[in-house]
C-alpha cells in the first residue's frame, strides 16, 4: 500500500461524546497545514451524534463502529485503511494550542530512520504539565504503583522531562505520531488488551525490535483526562485493570497473584474512601467511583478477559 498520499492519518477513536470531539477537531482544523487526512472512529454514536458529525465535519472520514470493541481494536480499523506517511494518534480529549502535527512531522523528519515515534508533551487545561516522555514500565513499576510508592508523572530520568528532543521509552497514549509502515509491520495494538495497557504494550515489541521513541518537549498539547465521569467508568476500569495484570504478570501465575492482592486492597482502600465522601457529599462522581472499584474487586480473580469484563458491566449500566 501507497502510505505517502498524507503526510498523517489523524487518527481518533470518540465514544458517543461530542463534548470532547469538537473542541478536538475544531483545533485539528485551526492548526494543521501539511498534507493530512482524519478518521474519526464513531464508537457507539447515537444516530442524532453521527448526523451531527457527518453534517458539520464534512472533511473528516468515519468509521461507524456499532460493535463491542476497545481501545486497540477501534484504533486498528482506522489504521487499518491509514494512508499517511505517519499514523497520528490522538485521545477525543485533547486540544491543540499551536500547529501540534505539523511540528512533530518536521521534527522526526529529522531524525534516524530508526526513530519511528515521537510525541509532544502533555498538559493539563490548567497548564500543568501531565507527561514529557515516559519511563520504562514492568513488574515493579506497577507494583511499586499499586502500593502508592511510584507515580510516572513524578519520575524523572533520561527518558523523561527533558528539553528539545530527546529519547524516550513508552509512548505516551495520548497522543504520538508512528510511522505508519512500521505501525503496521508490529501488528498494529493487541487487542488482548481492550483499553490498558496497549500502548506500553505495543512500546516494549518495538523496542525489543531496535525501534526508538523520542519526545518534543517544544511541542504541547492539551489532555483534558477524566473532565466528566460517567457510568462507562465502571465498565472500563475493571476492564483495563484485568488488561495491566494480563501484561505485567505475562502469564506468570506467582506475579498475577501478587499483583491481584495488591490490586484488591488498593481498590478496597478506594471504595471506602468514596463511600465516605459520597454520604457527606452525594456526589455522582464519587458514586460511580464506588461501583467502578467494587467491579475492580469483582472481576480481578474471574476468569474473563478485559473484553468480557467490560461487556459485563456496560450491559449492566444498558439496563
Amino acid at each position: 500500500m501507497n502510505y505517502n498520499m498524507f503526510d498523517v492519518s489523524i487518527i481518533i477513536v470518540c465514544m458517543n461524546n461530542l463534548s470532547n470531539l469538537i473542541p478536538c477537531l475544531d483545533s485539528i482544523k485551526k492548526y494543521t497545514s501539511l498534507s493530512y487526512e482524519t478518521i474519526v472512529v464513531a464508537y457507539m454514536f447515537s444516530p442524532e451524534n453521527l448526523s451531527y458529525i457527518k453534517q458539520n465535519y464534512p472533511w473528516i472520514k468515519i468509521i461507524e463502529s456499532k460493535e463491542i470493541r476497545g481501545f486497540s481494536e477501534n484504533n486498528n480499523l482506522a489504521i487499518k485503511i491509514a494512508k499517511g506517511k505517519y499514523c497520528f494518534i490522538l485521545n477525543d480529549d485533547t486540544v491543540f494550542p499551536m500547529p501540534v502535527v505539523d511540528l512533530l512531522f518536521d521534527s522526526i523528519e529529522k531524525l534516524p530512520e530508526s526513530v519511528v515515534c515521537i510525541s509532544p508533551a502533555t498538559y493539563f487545561k490548567n497548564d500543568e504539565i501531565q507527561s514529557c516522555g515516559r519511563p520504562r514500565h514492568s513488574f515493579l513499576t506497577y507494583s511499586l504503583f499499586l502500593m502508592g510508592l511510584w507515580k510516572e508523572q513524578k519520575i524523572k530520568s533520561k527518558y523523561t522531562y527533558q528539553t528539545g528532543v530527546f529519547q524516550t521509552y513508552d509512548i505516551v497514549g495520548a497522543a504520538f505520531l508512528f510511522r505508519t509502515e512500521v505501525l503496521k509491520e508490529l501488528g498494529m495494538f493487541d487487542e488482548q488488551y481492550f483499553f490498558c495497557p496497549e500502548d506500553i504494550a505495543l512500546s516494549t515489541k518495538a523496542n525489543q525490535m531496535g525501534y526508538l521513541f523520542f519526545v518534543d518537549s517544544n511541542v504541547k498539547i492539551y489532555h483534558i483526562e477524566n473532565a466528566t465521569a460517567t457510568l462507562v467508568k465502571t465498565a472500563t476500569s475493571p476492564a483495563a485493570v484485568k488488561g495491566e495484570l494480563n501484561y505485567y504478570s505475562n502469564s506468570n501465575f506467582f506475579k498475577y497473584f501478587l499483583l491481584s492482592i495488591l490490586v484488591v486492597l488498593r481498590s478496597f482502600l478506594k471504595l471506602c474512601i468514596n463511600i465516605y465522601f459520597y454520604i457527606l457529599t452525594h456526589n455522582q462522581k464519587f458514586y460511580i467511583d464506588i461501583r467502578a472499584h467494587r467491579n475492580i474487586i469483582y472481576s480481578v480473580f474471574a476468569n474473563k478477559s478485559p473484553k468480557d469484563i467490560f461487556v459485563k458491566y456496560y450491559n449492566q449500566i444498558k439496563k
